[in-house]
């Protein structure tokens, strides 16, 4: 009986989530849509985003944000932005980590999700990791992002690794791309929020949700065949943190 009632208790936990997901879209879909009829207006829509959708869904979580800085971004400035993924809160909790606009690097399928789909493919770069072309013009959309003064945000897991994974591998993508624009690497460390909302359907709660935002990794004297080291040195301070 207790586990039938915990389990009741979660499920409306995750039905609340999508109600907070969807209701300031629906909301503000007019204006939202004006914003992303142009490339121009993105610091606009990713300002709503971050105030308008990604904060009321955390803090209507009951997930209340502590954020640590070792290193503060410049505004104006373009960096690649780089954390552990293990649950759906990563987004909107990057969102609020960052003031300066960045644009999400992820995976085509997430264009399949109803309504945030409709929105996701008109302001990310979107990759199909199974096929070369579309993994080759990621870096020259994100060149055109980058020139515009815009930073990019990568979960470079590809992906949200197995249950018992504490972090997965790091894919080259984001390292390269960083070298390629050199533009500083930013790690950062969620540590709550596969305890707050994982992937598990029968998990999850409400609570402190933190994140770390660690000493900023320069690129400008790299070399693309300094992407692996870049891509560990990244790495081991993420795992780290996680595990120390």
């Amino acid at each position: 009986m207790h586990v039938a009632i915990k389990n009741v208790g979660h499920l409306l936990y995750r039905v609340w989530f999508y109600i907070l997901v969807t209701v300031p879209i629906f909301l503000f879909f007019p204006i939202l849509l004006l914003l992303t009829i142009s490339e121009q207006t993105y610091p606009q829509f990713f300002w709503m985003a971050r105030n308008f959708w990604a904060r009321p869904i955390v803090y209507g979580m009951g997930c209340f944000p502590k954020i640590e800085r070792e290193q503060h971004m410049e505004n104006g400035k373009s960096y690649m932005l780089v954390a552990n993924h293990t649950s759906m809160l990563d987004i909107m909790l990057m969102l609020l980590v960052s003031r300066n606009p960045f644009v999400f690097v992820g995976k085509k399928e997430l264009v399949n999700i109803p309504i945030f789909g409709f929105f996701y493919k008109r302001v990310c770069i979107m990759v199909d990791r199974d096929n070369v072309r579309s993994r080759t013009g990621v870096y020259r959309r994100a060149q055109r992002r980058l020139d515009q003064g815009l930073s990019i945000c990568i979960f470079p897991e590809g992906g949200v690794p197995e249950e018992h994974v504490v972090l997965d591998e790091f894919k080259d993508g984001a390292f390269k791309m960083a070298i390629a624009h050199k533009i500083p690497v930013v790690p950062i460390t969620f540590y709550d929020n596969k305890k707050r909302f994982s992937f598990t359907f029968f998990s999850g709660g409400p609570g402190r949700i933190r994140a770390k935002v660690h000493q900023f990794f320069e690129t400008g004297i790299l070399a693309e065949e300094d992407k692996s080291t870049l891509r560990e040195e990244v790495r081991e301070v993420i795992l780290k943190e996680l595990t120390g």
